[in-house]
């Protein structure tokens, strides 16, 4: 029987890897035919001095070597390593959609020798604290809890040392010496006040500045090539005018913004030309001509503004004295207030024993109260408006709400027919009350604040989590090469086995006794989660150190230490400390100051020509955090309301690309006549890809 199961088992990991090998190879086959493609494209010469172009060609030709040769070893039952799997991520950063990335690892890269000077210092420090506690230590015969000798080994000490800076073993680590005299907690306080709070600091400051300072010049450099490209584009365009000043005219200007962005509507279109020719002249100059590109990417919304369908199937009801009280109580503060204090209720209701008959049945009160409110607002709002692109929040209560309502019924009837044994519903149930308090959030000024920068900031940090996800898939590379089924876990918890996590050498091991079994190489998504948890640094020296006995030291090598200490250093220190820095400038930026020129000048442009939406008509609340560009406008009003068909506001939300948020970022250091006619050379233009300020 086991030598069965055994053979079952051989078999399915054996099509496991055929299947795997398959699909590694459909891969490269698209990427291969991808590469040809662009090949034929652009011109020869470019294609070969491009180096991400040779960059993928080697890593494809490795790929398809290392499969090769893994078959074979397998084939013959010989250990094999699949030594490419790191190289992958190269593929992803070399791709075309792979600039963003390209941008991050070549600004950290950059900045890397200047880190590496306070890295040093940081590391001579903890050399040298480690060296002192050695010789104070050492001699005293001091025990752990665990009765080993405490701090008599110099590797071990520099290696406890360096967690502390992470405060994951703290006060364990200075328990020992504290017990035999409170004046070595002077010692650890110095330790920690210089390493921890001081160096940490200073290295986060470092990080960023460096980082920051290369990306500055990255945007820099990227802006004047955008700009020259849109001289260059005036040149072809431009007209000679009394007095042989260069203008483009006004259908010109058309043509070209049809071909950008076909999308946009004639109105919008119409705002855009009113705001560059802002004398009315008919042409534009080279100035404003060149900041076509960035007035592009400001997110405008058209609304359309449309009467209520029962104004026409019954327009002598809808317009009584009952009707216009009803949308004026419906549209006043008060009542929004009302309901935000019911949802507040409703959350004390949630968090009581739904056993009780007075809190269970009190949400089918809830659930009528909230169907009535949309009602309502269905009534006084026009349905197209309510229900719009823009109408996040509008879409979001209805679904919870309905559904939260056929859950209960659901529920309810379950249960009265006796035969109710799953809380699957149940449970659904209760997710969708929770999530009614969300509205909560939309509700307070502040929070909307908070949530709309982080909305508008998404782009970049999203770069970052491409970046650290790149990492991470490169460290579970190699981890599962070095420690795969070196751990294992075992969810019948009766097999004696998963007692010591099916490796004797960790029989007895707190790391075994503490459930840690699952912390393992043996897969990537087991992979994954035990970076995640080394990212997070609490307890992480536990994960890998766990003592009596030592959980990695004993199932390979001490020197697998090293694996872990790098992967802290490069994502803990450096990529975290980026991109915490990143999002605090970012935010800063979003939060704090006023609009661009830009901005300011078409919104002034809307009010000018009286087509601005009054801000009672769309608050800028979440919803405008995910409008797009037309929706309808219901007024609640009576038709008679004398309001243009279209109005538009500008949609204080996320950038379309993470190149818009940079250049707001670094916009105060750039000076909008700053062409870079003769910073960039003619025959190095077309190295700089075009920003995808329009529609791509």
């Amino acid at each position: 029987m086991v030598v069965l199961a055994s053979g079952c088992r051989d078999a399915f990991l054996q099509q496991k890897r055929e299947a795997t090998m398959l699909v590694e190879l459909l891969c490269l086959l698209v990427f291969s035919v991808r590469l040809a493609h662009y090949a034929k494209v652009i011109p020869r010469d470019k294609f070969w001095k491009d180096p991400k172009n040779i960059c993928i060609i080697v890593v494809l030709l490795l790929t398809l070597t290392d499969m090769i040769i893994y078959g074979g070893l397998k084939a013959a039952n010989c250990y094999s390593v699949r030594w490419s799997r790191v190289l992958r991520p190269l593929l992803l950063i070399n791709v075309t959609e792979g600039r963003q990335l390209r941008r991050a690892f070549r600004s950290i890269r950059n900045a890397l020798p200047e880190i590496s000077y306070v890295f040093v210092l940081f590391i001579f420090s903890v050399l040298i604290f480690s060296l002192m506690a050695l010789k104070l230590l050492s001699k005293r015969d001091l025990k752990t809890i665990e009765g080993t000798p405490y701090f008599t080994n110099y590797l071990e000490i520099v290696f406890e040392l360096y967690v502390l800076v992470t405060t994951a073993n703290s006060p364990d680590v200075m328990m020992p010496a504290y017990n035999k005299s409170s004046v070595f907690a002077i010692f650890f306080i110095l330790y920690i006040l210089i390493n921890t709070y001081i160096f940490m600091s200073v290295f986060l400051a470092v990080v960023f500045n460096n980082y920051k300072k290369y990306l500055k010049e990255e945007i820099q450099q990227l802006v004047r090539a955008k700009r020259h490209k849109m001289v260059r584009a005036f040149g072809v365009l431009q007209e000679q005018k009394e007095g042989g000043q260069p203008v483009v005219s006004h259908e010109n200007w058309n043509k070209l913004v049809r071909q950008v962005r076909p999308d946009i509507s004639n109105a919008h279109k119409e705002l855009l030309w009113r705001v560059c020719d802002d004398d009315n002249q008919g042409f534009i100059g080279k100035v404003a001509f060149v900041q076509l590109a960035d007035l592009l990417n400001i997110e405008v919304i058209t609304l359309k503004s449309r009467p209520h369908p029962l104004e026409s199937i019954i327009p002598n009801l809808y317009q009584s004295g009952p009707s216009r009280l009803l949308c004026r109580v419906v549209q006043h503060w008060g009542f929004v207030i009302a309901f935000d204090l019911i949802i507040l209720v409703n959350a004390v209701f949630i968090g009581l024993d739904e056993e009780n008959p007075l809190i269970s049945n009190s949400e089918w009160f809830f659930l009528a109260i909230y169907v009535l409110e949309i009602l309502l607002k269905l009534y006084v709002f026009e349905p197209r408006a309510f229900f719009s692109k823009h109408s996040f929040w509008n879409w979001f209560d209805t679904i919870v709400v309905f559904a939260a309502l056929i859950a209960t019924i659901i529920n309810s009837a379950l249960k009265s027919s006796g035969g109710y044994t799953s809380r699957q519903v149940l449970d659904i149930v209760f997710i969708l009350r929770v999530l009614r308090l969300i509205r909560v959030v939309d509700r307070i000024e502040r929070f909307r604040a908070i949530i709309n920068t982080l909305i508008r900031i998404g782009p970049a940090i999203l770069t970052f989590g491409q970046l650290i996800l790149v990492v991470y898939y490169i460290f579970a590379m190699v981890g599962m090469e070095l420690f795969k089924n070196k751990v294992k876990f075992y969810e019948d918890l009766s097999n004696p086995e998963s007692t010591y996590c099916g490796n004797p050498l960790l029989k007895g091991s707190t790391f075994a006794q503490l459930g840690y079994c699952k912390n393992n190489f043996n897969n990537v998504v087991s992979s994954f989660i035990l970076l995640l948890e080394l990212t997070v640094v609490n307890q992480w020296h536990d994960i890998l150190l766990h003592k009596h006995p030592p959980m990695l030291t004993a199932v390979t090598h001490k020197s697998a230490l090293i694996f872990f200490v790098l992967f802290h250093v490069l994502v803990v220190i450096i990529i975290i400390n980026i991109f915490v820095a990143f999002v605090l400038e970012a935010f800063f930026v979003e939060y704090s100051l006023g609009k661009g020129d830009l901005q300011t000048s078409l919104e002034r442009k809307i009010e000018e020509l009286e087509l601005a939406v009054a801000q009672e008509k769309l608050e800028d609340n979440l919803v405008n955090a995910m409008e797009t560009i037309d929706n309808d406008l219901g007024t609640g009003q009576s038709p008679t309301a004398n309001l243009p068909t279209l109005l538009f506001k500008v949609a204080s939300k996320r950038y379309r690309t993470v190149d818009a948020l940079l250049q707001r970022m670094f916009e105060a250091d750039l000076d909008p006549e700053d062409f870079a006619e003769n910073d960039i050379p003619e025959d190095q233009t077309g190295n700089f890809a075009n920003p995808t300020f329009a529609t791509a």
